[in-house]
Parts: structure tokens; C-alpha cells; sequence
């Protein structure tokens, strides 16, 4: 199809509105330039004028300075007083003419300058003339010929200016031939112009004819185009992807598609009836908008989307988007389109319906649901109505969690967990602490999800929290009875080795007493032995530290005392256990084996609580092989390093054994295998290893009885020092 003209084309196209728009520009240049050039030309005339009336002053002062010498130079000659009569005369001359050539070169700063020094020098030169003249009778008449002739420096400044009036002349005379040249060219110009707008009039109008039939094939075209698109229209009409209707603005339908009609539940009949009115479809809350509709269609021509209601054939409604633009040959009818709503607004109930059961959940579920931006400060925060103590609504939005006041936990958890968020990971049961309004602890369980857009960009965190502060304190509660619990445990076991706790004081004490009687003898001798009376006194000093480091040791075993975390060499702790139950061993003939790693870095924890484990392990493992008179009787005690969990100890005897089904059950409260057992021992004992970082399990023994074993975490970067009991305690045998 011919492409149409633009407007500006069409506006171009026409000769008469473009040559005149072309003059018009042409005479204003024409005016900007004459303008110009009148300027310039007066410009050039004044200067002009202004140089002739210098040069003629110039002249007229020579003459005038000529007729005074003459005049001087005749009195002085003659001393007649006839030559006096027209001094006054030239006198007055000289003086007003010099006044008329500065106020001509006032605009020129060296000619300024030159009137103003000759008008002081001829002043100064006249007034010694008028001394000489007055004095002439008196005088030398050579001295006074000799002034005149200093008449000659007023000429030569004359001359200067003269020449400097000249060569502005031909400045001058050089401007006005230019502006003459450039009136001459501007001439030839307009002609040339003229010319050009004469022949370019001629090719617009046969360009304006050459646009006549093109415009007619076009329109022929255009017809055609408008039939094609009415068919189109129609082919969109009778396609049913949207209801259609053609109205008036009355409200009657006089057309519509097939989709409109089963949209809302009607048929061809019921349209060529006339029954089909859009304010009789309109439900009466609708109204109102259908009258504005009605208005922006009268004023506009076209109204903008909106959404609205429809009744249906059987009274039910109808959601739709519609909107319209009326015909340009009739103003009073329009066609719009009508969108069917049903299927998205089920669909946004049901988001809505979605948003209230997750909202449901969260306030059931949690105590506080919140979002933070990319800079983790809070944008939101809903608490659930049960929360008692919660922040004043909005009071923490903008500020990040660590902003808000807390209590707990200390700055390495704020830096592990600021780094997790500067990651953009997840995070779950993050624990706080935060002050309560009566200055209590509030303590809050936090977990989140990153959340990035589309283009995969982090814009911040989604999460909820928890208050956690009953549960704090059932765990609190729980650890003070479990502490119970292992002090009352540790009672018991220092019941069972009475008799070991015994033998371990009654030999220090035997040897101090053997060591005293041989010390009395050693005094009682002639001469009393003083050398071997000191090494006795020396062995009961000894044996008295021994024997009160055993008593301090059970003290502070059995000592009810808060849990304490200390850093302490591992393998002494197992010694010391070794040492209180050597009694046992050697009671029931067991072998006990201990193979320590030497150079093991030390443990952060309570010495008590460990020390405690160990020893219910070595005393399982004695009852247990007690009881069994099959095979040898032998108890191994073994640590060793691993990368991945710190240090493994490692408990094994050859009794009787586990059931496989029994290895977890043995850790359960209240489940024992001995007759007058309680079953809390291997409970308490796995809460306490898990209490410190560790885990512990059991398993059965290759040869025959159980292994027990446990991790610990390590102290980083310290080691313990090479020449402890731990670095020496490797490859040791108890029989």
C-alpha cells in the first residue's frame, strides 16, 4: 500500500506557503543585514566627519601658532607697538582651538593624551612669551628670539597628531570601500536568491501536482485498506477471544460477538429482541461509574480500562475489565471490549485465602514474622497477639538486629552471624537475649531465608522468631536437676570405692609412720644420724602432700559445685581416675592397659563433669567383668587425635558384652542391665560429653565385652607442654 505523506510534508509540498515562508526569512535577513550596514555606514561617516574637523582644527591651530610668532617675533624686532594690537586676538585663538581638539579626540586615548600635553605645553610657551614681550625693553633681544624658537616643539606635536588623523583616514577611507564592496555582493546575492526562490516556486508546484494524484491513489488505496480492515475487525469480532459489544450512548447493545453472549448466559434472539440494555445489566452499585463512562465518552472520545459488574441471565454476576471508544462518523455509538474476570479473581481469592492461612500459621506458630532489606535493617514486622511483652509497633524498623538493645550473645556469635547474613545463606535458631520491660531476659529464636529477585540480586531476609524464654528455663531447670542427678551419682561412686579410696590414703600414711619410726631411730642412735633423719622427714613431708592431693581430689569430685569450663590436660584427668580405682582393678585381677597420645593439645571444659565420665566407664567395665569368670580380664583405656572431631577416647573391656539391640538403649534414662542399678549413670554421662561439644556411643568388642567411646573438642592453637605426665603417660601397664 502507498505510504502517506507526513504532515510536515504535506505542509512543504505546498509552493505558495513555502515560498512565502522563504521571503519572509529572505526579508528578514535582508533587515538584520541592512541594519547592519547602516550602522557600519554611519559608523564609517561619523568617523569620517569627526577626522576632518581634527585635521581642520589641526590646521587652523599651525596657523594661529604661525600668526603668534610672526606677531612676537615683529615686537621684538621693532618694539612696535602695532604688532601687540591683534596678540590678544590670536591669543584667545590658540587657547579655544586647542580646547575644541581635545573635546574631538576625547574617544581616542593617544590623541587624548596628545591634545591634553599640547594644550599644557602651548599654555606654558605662551605665558613665557608674555614674560619676554612684557620684559622685551630690558631683555637681551637674542634670548628672546631664542624662545620663539621653541614654538617649534608645539609644531612637531601638531605634526604627530596630523599624521596619527591621517592614518585614520585611510582606515576610515579602506571601511567605507568594504561596506560599498559588501553593499555591491549583498546585492548580487538577493539576486542570485530570488532567482533560486523563482525556480524552486516552479519545482513545489510541480511537486505539488505530482502530490495530487499520488493523494488520490492513496485514498483509493486507503478505501481499500479500510474495507481489509473492517474485515479484520469483524475476523476479531466472530474470533470470540473477547466479548465485544457495539452500544449507543443510551445503553442498548445493538451488536455483539458470541463470547459476550455466553458470558453472560443470552442468545442471538435475546439480542435481536432489544432486551439487551447495559443499565439493565448493570448491578445498582455499578451505575454511578456507567454515568461517568458515559461523560468521558462525550468529552474524550475513548474511556480507559476499568472494572465493573454484569448480571447474568439467571441473576448471578459477572466480573469484567471493559473499555470503549466511539465511532468518528457517529458520536453518539461506540464499540468496547469486555474481558471475563472470573478465573483471575478466583485465582486472587485464593492467594488472599492463602495469605491468611499462611499469616494464621505464622501468628500460631511463631511469635514474630519480619523482612529486612539488603542492608538487613527491618521493613517489616507483624507480632502475633498473644505476645505480652513485644517492641512498640514500628519501633525497630530501619534499625538492624544488632541495633536493637540485647543482652546476649556475645560479640564472636554477632560476628559468626553477621557474616552468615554478608553471605546471603540461610540461618536457623539463631539465639538472642534481649532486655524485658521489668529488666528481665526475654530470650528470642530467630531463623531466616535470603530472598532475591528475579535477576537473581539480593534484596534482603524473610524470617520469623520465636520467644524461647520458658523453654530457656526448663533448661535451665532441667541442667540444675542433672547436676543433681551427677552429684548423686558421683556420692554413689565414691561409695562403691570406699575401699580404694581407703588403700590410696592408708599408704601414704603407712609410709609416714614407718618413715617417722625410722627417723627416731636414726636420733636415738650414738651418734644420732642426722643425714638419714632429714631423708626420713623428707619421705613424710612427701607422703603427707600425697595423701592430702588424694583427699582434695575426692573433695572436689564430690563437691557440689556450678559447672566450670577451664582448659586441663586430658590424660592427666584419665590418670587421676586410674590412680582412684587401682584398688578395684587389682581387687578383681583385671589388667588394665593405657595408651595416651602423647602430645595432646589441651580440652576446654569441666574437669569434674569428664573426670566423672571416665570413672563410671572404668567401673561399668570392672562390674561388668566381675561378674564373668570366661577368659582374661583385661580393661583398656586409649586416646588418639582425629581431624574432624578433636580428641576420641576410647573405653574397652572383654565382659560379657552388648546385645546389638542394646548399644542405644544402655544411653536411656532408667534402663539398666544390673539388678540393683538405677540407669542414669550412661545418661548422665552421654548429656554431659554432649554438653561440652562432644558425642558419645558404644558398640560390642571384636574380642569379646563392650567399647565405649566419646569425642572432645580441642583448644585451638595451644598445645599441651612436652614434659607433662600427658606427653609421658603412653605404654603404661597396671597389673
Amino acid at each position: 500500500m502507498p505510504v502517506a505523506l507526513s504532515q510536515s510534508s504535506r505542509w512543504f509540498a505546498r509552493p505558495l506557503a513555502l515560498v512565502v515562508a522563504v521571503l519572509l526569512i529572505v526579508v528578514f535577513a535582508i533587515g538584520i543585514f541592512g541594519f547592519r550596514y547602516w550602522q557600519e555606514r554611519q559608523a564609517t561617516t561619523f568617523a569620517s566627519e569627526r577626522n576632518d574637523e581634527v585635521l581642520e582644527t589641526l590646521d587652523r591651530l599651525k596657523s594661529v601658532i604661525a600668526d603668534v610668532e610672526a606677531q612676537r617675533r615683529g615686537y621684538l624686532l621693532t618694539l612696535d607697538p602695532t604688532y601687540l594690537k591683534a596678540y590678544g586676538v590670536s591669543d584667545e585663538s590658540v587657547r579655544r582651538d586647542t580646547q575644541a581638539l581635545q573635546a574631538l579626540v576625547a574617544n581616542d586615548p593617544l590623541q587624548s593624551h596628545r591634545a591634553e600635553h599640547l594644550a599644557l605645553t602651548v599654555a606654558e610657551k605662551l605665558r613665557e612669551i608674555d614674560d619676554i614681550v612684557k620684559t622685551a625693553r630690558t631683555s637681551s633681544g637674542s634670548a628672546a628670539l631664542a624662545m620663539m624658537r621653541s614654538l617649534d616643539e608645539i609644531r612637531s606635536q601638531l605634526d604627530q597628531m596630523v599624521d596619527h588623523e591621517r592614518f585614520l583616514r585611510v582606515d576610515v577611507d579602506r571601511r567605507a570601500a568594504m561596506l560599498e564592496r559588501r553593499k555591491a555582493w549583498f546585492i548580487a546575492a538577493a539576486v542570485v536568491i530570488v532567482s533560486a526562490l523563482a525556480a524552486v516556486a516552479l519545482a513545489l508546484a510541480r511537486l505539488e501536482a505530482t502530490r495530487r494524484r499520488k493523494a488520490i491513489a492513496e485514498n483509493l488505496a486507503l478505501h481499500g485498506d479500510l474495507e481489509a480492515r473492517d474485515k479484520k475487525i469483524r475476523r476479531l469480532v466472530d474470533a470470540n477471544i473477547v466479548g465485544i459489544i457495539i452500544w449507543d450512548l443510551d445503553g442498548r447493545i445493538l451488536e455483539a460477538n458470541d463470547e459476550f453472549l455466553h458470558m453472560l448466559g443470552y442468545g442471538r434472539e435475546d439480542l435481536a429482541s432489544g432486551r439487551l440494555n447495559r443499565t439493565d445489566l448493570t448491578p445498582a452499585e455499578w451505575r454511578d461509574r456507567d454515568v461517568r463512562t458515559v461523560a468521558e465518552l462525550k468529552q474524550m472520545g475513548t474511556v480507559q480500562p476499568f472494572e465493573k459488574e454484569y448480571f447474568r441471565k439467571d441473576g448471578s454476576r459477572v466480573p469484567v475489565l471493559m473499555g470503549g471508544t466511539v465511532f468518528e462518523q457517529s458520536r453518539n455509538q461506540g464499540v468496547s471490549f469486555v474481558l471475563d474476570l472470573t478465573e483471575r479473581k478466583r485465582a486472587d481469592e485464593a492467594l488472599r485465602r492463602s495469605e491468611e492461612r499462611f499469616r494464621t500459621l505464622v501468628h500460631f506458630s511463631f511469635d514474630v514474622y519480619w523482612e529486612t532489606d539488603a542492608q538487613h535493617r527491618f521493613t517489616h514486622q507483624e507480632f502475633a497477639e498473644s505476645l505480652a511483652d513485644g517492641p512498640a509497633p514500628g519501633s525497630e524498623i530501619g534499625k538492624t538486629r544488632w541495633e536493637v538493645p540485647y543482652l546476649e550473645p556475645d560479640e564472636e556469635a554477632w560476628r559468626k552471624h553477621r557474616e552468615t547474613l554478608d553471605a546471603h545463606l540461610p540461618f536457623r535458631d539463631f539465639e538472642l537475649a534481649r532486655p524485658g520491660p521489668d529488666g528481665s531476659r526475654r530470650y528470642v529464636s530467630v531463623s531466616g531465608l535470603p530472598v532475591f529477585d528475579e535477576t537473581g540480586r539480593f534484596v534482603g531476609y524473610r524470617g520469623v522468631g520465636r520467644h524461647i524464654t520458658e523453654r530457656r528455663r526448663a533448661e535451665e531447670a532441667l541442667r540444675a536437676m542433672q547436676a543433681e542427678l551427677a552429684h548423686a551419682n558421683r556420692i554413689t561412686t565414691m561409695g562403691q570405692l570406699t575401699a580404694s579410696i581407703a588403700h590410696e590414703v592408708n599408704q601414704p600414711i603407712a609410709a609416714t609412720v614407718t618413715n617417722a619410726e625410722a627417723a627416731l631411730r636414726w636420733l636415738s642412735a650414738q651418734p644420732p644420724d642426722l643425714g638419714e633423719v632429714r631423708n626420713s622427714l623428707g619421705l613424710i613431708v612427701k607422703d603427707g602432700k600425697r595423701a592430702g592431693n588424694v583427699i582434695g581430689g575426692i573433695r572436689a569430685f564430690i563437691n557440689k559445685v556450678p559447672p566450670r569450663k577451664d582448659r586441663f590436660d586430658l590424660s592427666e584427668a584419665i590418670l587421676e581416675m586410674v590412680a582412684l580405682t587401682r584398688s578395684e582393678v587389682l581387687k578383681h585381677r583385671i589388667l588394665l592397659r593405657t595408651e595416651l597420645a602423647p602430645g595432646l593439645p589441651g580440652v576446654s571444659g569441666d574437669r569434674t563433669q569428664l573426670q566423672q565420665v571416665i570413672l563410671n566407664l572404668i567401673l561399668n567395665a570392672i562390674e561388668a567383668m566381675s561378674a564373668s569368670d570366661k577368659g582374661a580380664r583385661e580393661l583398656r583405656i586409649d586416646t588418639e587425635r582425629e581431624v574432624k572431631h578433636g580428641v576420641l577416647v576410647t573405653v574397652r573391656d572383654t565382659g560379657p558384652g552388648l546385645d546389638p539391640g542394646d548399644v542405644e538403649r544402655v544411653f536411656n534414662a532408667f534402663y539398666t542391665t544390673k539388678p540393683e542399678g538405677m540407669g542414669m549413670g550412661l545418661a548422665i554421662c552421654r548429656s554431659m560429653v554432649e554438653a561440652h561439644g562432644g558425642r558419645m556411643w558404644a558398640r560390642p568388642n571384636e574380642a569379646g565385652g563392650a567399647v565405649f567411646q566419646f569425642t572432645l573438642p580441642l583448644v585451638r592453637d595451644e598445645t599441651a607442654p612436652s614434659g607433662s605426665p600427658a606427653a609421658q603417660a603412653t605404654g603404661k601397664t597396671t597389673p
